[in-house]
């Protein structure tokens, strides 16, 4: 009775672990989103600076991409390109991301006074 009630309770425990290790990758803010599908736009989320996307695009309809551009803030901001995607593309994309947009400090307007 006990080896049943232990063999029940390691393998929901298993259960549990391989749940958590696999829907616990993404932790970070998604700042964009943009799936490209054969070289054309067919879908975005969020606010993407508009020489970023226009230079994508250019980019997504010269190669005939079919991939997913995201940036996502964890501390940093972090540039994901879809892993069919070859590394010289990829550096290409990162190449035109505008890291200097995310870094600055903003300022709070609302706490000074004068």
């Amino acid at each position: 009775m006990t080896a049943t009630i232990l063999k029940t309770l390691f393998i929901l425990i298993g259960l549990f672990a391989a749940y958590k290790l696999i829907f616990s990758g993404k932790k970070g803010l998604t700042l964009f989103e943009m799936h490209f599908k054969e070289g054309r736009l067919t879908q975005h989320k969020g606010k993407i600076p508009e020489r970023f996307e226009r230079e994508c695009r250019a980019i997504a309809k010269t190669e005939k991409l079919t991939c997913v551009v995201r940036a996502e803030k964890v501390g940093n901001v972090r540039l994901h390109v879809s892993a069919n995607v070859s590394d010289t593309i990829t550096q290409r994309i990162r190449n035109q991301f505008p890291f200097e947009y995310y870094d600055k400090k903003q300022v709070d307007n609302s706490k000074q006074t004068g």
